[in-house]
Parts: C-alpha cells; structure tokens; sequence
C-alpha cells in the first residue's frame, strides 16, 4: 500500500483512480503525518440485492404518507 499527502492525492486523482481501478492501494495521509487518515482501495465485493425472504413476490409492504417515525422509537430507544 502507497502512502500519498491529501494534496499529492487531489492533484493526482484521475491517474490514482486508474491505479486502483488496477488494484494499487492508497493510505492517504495529512501533509506532513504518516498516519493515515484514509484509503483509497478497489472495492473487492458487491452487495447483493435484498430479499424479502420467503414472501419475495408473494407480497408487499408501502409506508403512508403520514407515517412518522421518531429516531428513538427507530432505535428502539423509548
């Protein structure tokens, strides 16, 4: 894996994109730290598409439009 400063990465951007099209890996650093802030990898897996389990096309679910949720009862929080 490649080290590159912040600014290295943004002037280079289009050829890094080829690299890691490529599968080169980048840690992107901060101008004058090592320690990586970030990385710029190929992503290596490809979600798969959510099924509805055994109901998959047998039935359906929609939300009204006055559906209102907070973001405690979400979380399950109350």
């Amino acid at each position: 894996m490649r080290s590159i400063s912040v600014i290295e990465f943004k002037n280079s951007f289009s050829e890094i994109i080829k690299q890691v099209k490529a599968g080169e890996e980048f840690a992107i650093t901060e101008d004058n730290k090592s320690e990586a802030i970030g990385y710029f990898v190929k992503q290596i897996f490809k979600p798969k598409k959510r099924k509805l389990g055994l109901l998959e096309g047998k039935a359906a679910f929609t939300f009204g439009s006055d559906f209102e949720m907070t973001e405690n009862e979400f979380l399950n929080l109350s």
